[in-house]
């Protein structure tokens, strides 16, 4: 039987990487993507001896280059099994009166329009065979609004709904699609949604053992290798000290 293929954005660190990783110990050859070309050649390379790796440099956010690198990819890797939506950002935690609007920007054009493009991108191929199985990476905040999460709440609720939309227009295509929303992960999100703070991201996981990347990669895999007959539509995971999004048992 043939490998399959499984086409990750944003690869190059957290859960994408962690993801790549577990999938190249099991065999699932990678379409790895991401803005960052080092990154991805380090883990081309480190994952090379395992499987079949694939790169591409893009930004989820522009549709142009979403598009191109689609297009280009090698004859053997045009054939995507397995989508795993799960580039996205956070940029900053201010009150909405406040916000920074160029920070919305980003969240909405990569959270939101990123995920659609690289959907609207690979889905068509899927529909074609009546066969793929797309993983929309969500979180807790597409579940549950906090204070001050305003937006990036907002891009990760509509997350929440193209996933169960997804599902209704993929169904008589037989392409299964679920959604995994994590809460309290330990990656560079916080780095980047406090814009490099490092003492600032710090705190946010001080107190208790956060979920890993390595945790979701799990999950992931598990849900891509249930029986054909069977979809996990929607998941909710927390580290145990985790309550609710602003709940937490730190010490």
């Amino acid at each position: 039987m043939n490998p399959k293929t499984a086409f990750i954005t944003g690869a190059t660190s957290g859960i994408g990487k962690a993801t790549a990783q577990l999938f190249a110990k099991n065999n699932i050859r990678l379409v790895l993507c991401g803005r960052r070309n080092d990154r991805l050649l380090q883990l081309k390379e480190e994952l090379g001896n395992l499987t079949e790796v694939t790169t591409l440099q893009f930004d989820v956010s522009n549709k142009k280059e979403v598009f191109e690198a689609v297009a280009s990819l090698p004859p053997s890797f045009k054939k995507i099994d397995i989508l795993i939506n799960n580039a996205g950002n956070a940029h900053g935690l201010s009150s909405i009166q406040e916000g920074n609007m160029d920070d919305w920007d980003a969240m909405i054009d990569s959270n939101v329009k990123g995920l659609l493009y690289v959907s609207r991108a690979i889905l068509p191929q899927m529909v074609e065979r009546n066969d793929g199985f797309v993983v929309n990476i969500g979180s807790i905040a597409g579940k549950e609004v906090y204070p001050n999460g305003n937006v990036y709440c907002a891009s990760k609720y509509a997350v929440n709904a193209l996933n169960k939309a997804m599902r209704l227009d993929l169904n008589k295509h037989s392409v299964r699609v679920s959604a995994i929303h994590p809460g309290a992960v330990e990656t560079e999100f916080s780095e980047v949604r406090f814009k490099g703070d490092k003492e600032k991201a710090k705190n946010v996981y001080k107190g208790f053992k956060a979920l890993q990347p390595e945790d979701i990669a799990d999950i992931i895999y598990f849900v891509v290798t249930r029986p054909y007959h069977v979809n996990i539509e929607d998941l909710i995971v927390y580290p145990t000290a985790q309550a609710s999004a602003t709940i937490l048992n730190r010490e």
